[in-house]
């Protein structure tokens, strides 16, 4: 709509918002840095947890992504919106975490896949009540978190950035380094797998939840 502003409007204003306080943190204000990780704690946390599935690995790499930023805060050059850098040392971490566990068959997110978003045709059923007339909140957040940590990591991590963390789709390929059409591609692959499982889901649950045909 005209007079909305644009995407890299809204960037640039969080940019020039947040540019003061980064620079008193690259200058060794420890109080600066300390609002910094106070405002990032939670979604770095948050976003290292649903790609590790482990409160453990994610307090780690929250403390290394911090340390990690403290010590090259000289390297951010402000071209984009602190977050996003940060979040792009959180899901290094988060990914070295995955590839050290030799029990986890991970694959790397710069391994090549397909990019083209290509039609595919996928039979879904329709939730005649939804979900959330049947369930509580608390295991509808669990489903939902079981359903996500199933991903493979390339389509999470995506996921994650995109529709938990809410980053655009620039943001998203700025992070991973990844093209914006890969982006799209990884999560549309990432959403059509999502509805599937819950889809088997809410059947294994009761097959009155889903609109089937008898």
């Amino acid at each position: 709509m005209e007079g909305e502003p644009t995407q890299s409007a809204v960037v640039s204003e969080a940019i020039s918002a947040e540019q003061p306080l980064v620079d008193r943190a690259r200058r060794g204000d420890a109080a600066a840095f300390g609002e910094l990780i106070s405002k990032y704690e939670r979604r770095v946390y948050r976003m290292a947890r649903q790609i590790t599935q482990n409160d453990e690995d994610a307090e780690d790499v929250l403390q290394e992504t911090f340390l990690k930023a403290f010590e090259h805060l000289d390297s951010f050059q402000g071209q984009s919106k602190f977050y996003t850098w940060l979040t792009r040392i959180a899901v290094n971490e988060s990914l070295m975490k995955l590839r050290k566990r030799k029990s986890d068959r991970t694959v790397s997110l710069d391994e090549n896949i397909e990019t083209e978003e290509e039609p595919i045709v996928r039979e879904i059923a329709v939730w005649d009540d939804t979900p959330e007339q049947k369930y509580s909140q608390e295991e509808m957040r669990e489903i939902l978190d079981k359903a996500i940590d199933s991903l493979k990591p390339i389509f999470r991590t995506v996921f994650v950035l995109r529709d938990v963390e809410e980053l655009s789709t620039e943001e998203t390929a700025e992070v991973l380094g990844l093209s914006i059409a890969a982006v799209k591609s990884r999560l549309l692959r990432a959403r059509l797998q999502l509805r599937e499982k819950l889809t088997r889901i809410f059947k294994r649950k009761g097959d009155q939840i889903l609109g089937y045909a008898k």
